[in-house]
């Protein structure tokens, strides 16, 4: 019988994005308020904890209180490692619905909250705890 080694999860103090990719996420959270923005977070290789891209996807809704992503509109795409979405009030704790989603799809996610400034966003670990990711 032969046993597979459990992969770990990337250690979350490794995660970094962009400056630039935070800004275009808090311009696109601005320009949907007060409906929720969503989108997905790109690093540059299937190894790198750099979010280097935003990726939106085709057919996205967007509401006062979800954000709700037509998956198959997804691309097939290694490197895309969570997911972004704002929430229309300062609150960034995730919902129910949010922690959910966080167990599906990715390793990192991100909410960002009103005003959508650098005060105003927090990062996830797929588990839903709160993690550090650093910004270069």
């Amino acid at each position: 019988m032969m046993f597979h080694k459990k992969k770990t999860p990337p250690q979350p103090n490794l995660w970094k994005i962009n400056q630039n990719v935070l800004e275009l996420i808090f311009e696109c959270a601005k320009s949907s308020y007060p409906n929720e923005f969503g989108g997905f977070l790109k690093t540059d290789t299937t190894k790198s904890f750099i979010i280097t891209e935003l990726v939106l996807i085709p057919g996205t809704i967007s509401g006062d209180a979800h954000a709700i992503f037509q998956m198959h509109m997804l691309p097939i795409d290694y490197t895309i490692v969570g997911t972004v979405h704002s929430h229309p009030s300062p609150n960034t704790t995730p919902s129910s619905a949010d922690l959910a989603l966080f167990e599906r799809y990715g390793k990192i996610h991100i909410i960002s909250g009103y005003p959508y400034v650098n005060s105003s966003w927090n990062a996830f670990s797929y588990k839903g705890d709160k993690i550090k990711l650093q910004i270069i």
